[in-house]
Formats: C-alpha cells, sequence, structure tokens
C-alpha cells in the first residue's frame, strides 16, 4: 500500500509549528498543546521561523495566507486507527460484559474521548480494531457512523501485536491510538503532523513504558518497566507513509514469520528495529491523558466530584 503526497513537504519543524499556530488563530482554535516553542530544540531555528514564513508568503500581516494553507496539507493526517481488542482484566467486574475502552468515566466512555478528538480535527477515516466482547462496538456507530470496524480473533491469544498487525496497512500517514485512554486534552489529536512521534510526558521517575531521548528529542532507548529522567510513553502515536510501510513489513516479519505473538507493538520499533526509525517525542503533560488501571482506581474517579474528564478545550 503506496500513496503520493500532490505535493512536496518544504517546511522545517520550526516552520510547521509556527505555520500551524497560525492556522490554529485562523481556525479559531485554541492551541492546547504543550508550548511550541518548547518543543523546538534548536531556539534559534524557532526565532528564525517567523522570517522564513513571511518570506515564503506562507504568513502576512500576521495571518496565514493561501500559500501557507496549501503548504501544511502534505502533512495532512489520513486516518485514525484505533487499538481496542484488549480484554482489560485489572479493570473487572466493570469488563465483565463490556470492552474497556466502552467503559465509562463520569458518563463517557474512554474510547469516545479519543474519537471526539479525532472527529474535532477533521479525520474523517477512522478504524477501529477490536476483539473482547467486540459487539459492543456496535453502540458507537449512532455517534460516529464513519467508524469501520477490524476484527481481532486472535485478541486472547496473542499480546496487542496481533492487533496492530491486522491493522498494518493502514498505518500510513495516520495516528495509531490506544482505545483505553481517557484523552482529557483533545487538542493533542491535529489534523497536520510533520513526523513519526508518540507523545510522552517527562518525569523525574516514571513507573511505567518509558522513552529517553537525544538532544533533539527522538527516541533513543525504550523501557517497558521504569526509568529516570525520561519520558512516560502515552499510547498515542502518528506514523508517516514511509515509516508506516516499513513497520508494517517489521509487524509482518515478527508476528506472521517468527511467531513472536507475545511482543507489544511498540517494541517493534523502538527496540527491535530502533536504528531504521526516528521517532520523536511530541511532549503533552501527565494531566493531559489518564490511564485508568484498576477498579479501585475508577471508582476514586467516580467518587471524586472535583474530577472532571476535560482538562482543556
Amino acid at each position: 500500500m503506496t500513496e503520493q503526497t500532490d505535493m512536496e513537504k518544504n517546511l522545517t519543524r520550526a516552520e510547521f509549528e509556527r505555520l500551524y499556530q497560525y492556522w490554529c488563530q485562523a481556525q479559531k482554535k485554541n492551541v492546547t498543546d504543550q508550548n511550541m516553542c518548547s518543543r523546538i530544540h534548536d531556539h534559534a531555528a524557532w526565532g528564525e521561523s517567523e522570517t522564513a514564513l513571511q518570506e515564503k508568503g506562507y504568513v502576512a500581516d500576521g495571518t496565514i495566507t493561501e500559500a501557507g494553507v496549501a503548504a501544511l496539507e502534505p502533512y495532512r493526517v489520513k486516518r485514525a486507527v484505533i487499538l481496542a481488542a484488549g480484554f482489560g482484566s485489572r479493570l473487572m467486574p466493570a469488563t465483565e460484559n463490556c470492552p474497556k475502552p466502552m467503559v465509562k468515566v463520569k458518563g463517557i466512555s474512554m474510547v469516545e474521548t479519543v474519537l471526539d478528538a479525532i472527529v474535532a480535527a477533521g479525520i474523517s477515516e477512522i478504524y477501529l480494531v477490536r476483539g473482547h466482547k467486540g459487539e459492543k462496538f456496535d453502540a458507537l456507530l449512532g455517534k460516529y457512523p464513519q467508524i469501520r470496524f477490524l476484527d481481532n480473533p486472535l485478541y486472547d491469544k496473542a499480546n496487542n501485536i496481533s492487533t496492530a498487525w491486522i491493522a498494518r496497512e493502514l498505518i500510513r500517514d495516520a495516528y495509531v491510538c490506544e482505545a483505553d485512554l481517557v484523552l482529557r486534552n483533545p487538542g493533542l489529536i491535529r489534523p497536520f503532523e510533520y513526523e513519526t512521534n508518540y507523545l510522552g510526558a517527562w518525569g523525574e521517575k516514571v513507573h511505567d513504558w518509558c522513552f529517553w531521548t537525544d538532544e533533539n528529542g527522538y527516541v533513543t532507548k525504550l523501557s517497558s518497566t521504569w526509568g529516570t529522567k525520561c519520558y512516560r510513553m502515552f499510547g498515542i502515536s502518528f506514523w508517516t507513509a514511509a515509516d508506516g510501510e516499513k513497520l508494517a513489513q517489521y509487524l509482518e516479519e515478527t508476528f506472521q514469520q517468527q511467531k513472536q505473538w507475545q511482543k507489544y507493538w511498540d517494541e517493534i520499533s523502538m527496540m527491535d528495529h530502533l536504528e531504521d526509525f526516528s521517532i520523536y517525542v511530541r511532549p503533552c503533560s501527565f494531566e493531559d491523558i489518564l490511564e485508568i488501571d484498576t477498579y479501585e482506581e475508577l471508582q476514586e474517579l467516580e467518587q471524586n466530584p472535583e474530577f472532571q474528564v476535560f482538562c482543556r478545550i
């Protein structure tokens, strides 16, 4: 599956991020992402980007031009793939008759927080890979008729590599989102992305999946357990067409040919074949995304009158 881009990508990262700010202003959208400048490791480039955008005719009089809008188009996200086949055993009894992503938090299901953000970003091509109690996801079609379901018959025999493998040919210029997240900051899902990236929150000590980066913000190491002075990994990533094609090949080799069914799909790119990928970490905060791992955590949130699902709109 090879996709062509009609227009050439000709922006630096700093130019892209600044131009996206202008686009949001024109659309009257709040930029709820982390401060753009803080994500540009070369601050001199950030300062120079304004002049460059003006010289290219992409910005004039403090407003994005038609040429600027056209310059963003090659970076448009084409689709979203939602991984929703897991069982969620630690959330029992809430998941006994309901898949974890459909469990409600303060009246809204986890997967809806992800879907609403995807739809708000103008991404209409949406795939959801389902497994445990898969038929329960049909209830989403009333609100999201554009969803296309893919069924994973191996969800109870293999790890989430099987879910990614089923959707492997769709991971091109696409978001890949875990469905059992409470996405409290919907602005993290954007209509345009510059390059392959994962969302991550910086922490002095992280007791979960985490990664380290080089001085330019690219992943150098992944841990599935814990780390210090690193980024907590969150299950929302974006993949360019080129990286998605490589990922599909490695998923096929690892899952279908080598039968390594107990792997996590994230390990393919950031452990087994990291030398073949440049994966940028797009910073977010710990408040932006919530993972509910146990039934006790769910009950605590439900009983907390001060907790609100969305922290940034």
